[in-house]
């Protein structure tokens, strides 16, 4: 299946100049969703995750159905304020200005084997955030998979050492 057809652009948003990837019309095809979560869940299966850490806000859908398939947990990675209980916190930048991701304190136990999910790897900022939030709580990053990569923003210069999977590269 051409997955890469099931993306649409959107121009200027969310700023201009921006060529938004929109995974809507993706997630609304029930084929290219269910071939998407396959294709992801075989990379990762060898890799044994305990947990899936989904980055917000796209990163929950495909993220949470991805931990299900692969029968792990699933921890999310959220703006900053959105967590109750006591949070850690990582700032990244991104390719249009800068946010922040936080987890849990308790998300995750010492040694938990974690795969890190996002829709897009741009600059690696996000990713890169996470798999610091992750490893500050002493859970073991085993990689990275992502819907989209935007390869000509290197964002994989930001993830040495760590294997990652992108369905879609533009």
């Amino acid at each position: 299946m051409d997955l890469r057809s099931k993306i649409r652009e959107v121009p200027d948003f969310p700023t201009p100049g921006i060529g938004f990837k929109d995974i809507m019309p993706l997630l609304a095809d029930a084929e290219a969703l269910q071939e998407a979560i396959d294709l992801m869940a075989e990379w990762a299966e060898p890799r044994r995750p305990e947990v899936v850490v989904g980055g917000e806000a796209r990163g929950f859908f495909l993220g949470a159905a991805l931990a299900y398939r692969l029968r792990c947990g699933f921890v999310p990675a959220r703006r900053p304020g959105k967590l109750p209980l006591e949070t850690i916190s990582r700032e990244y930048a991104l390719e249009y200005g800068s946010n922040a991701l936080e987890l849990q304190a308790d998300a995750l136990a010492g040694d938990t084997r974690v795969l890190i999910h996002d829709d897009v790897l741009a600059t690696g900022g996000t990713a890169r955030a996470m798999a610091d939030l992750v490893e500050q709580l002493g859970g073991v990053v085993v990689g990275f998979t992502f819907l989209i990569e935007l390869a000509f923003l290197n964002g994989r210069e930001q993830l040495p050492g760590y294997d990652a999977l992108a369905l879609i590269k533009y």
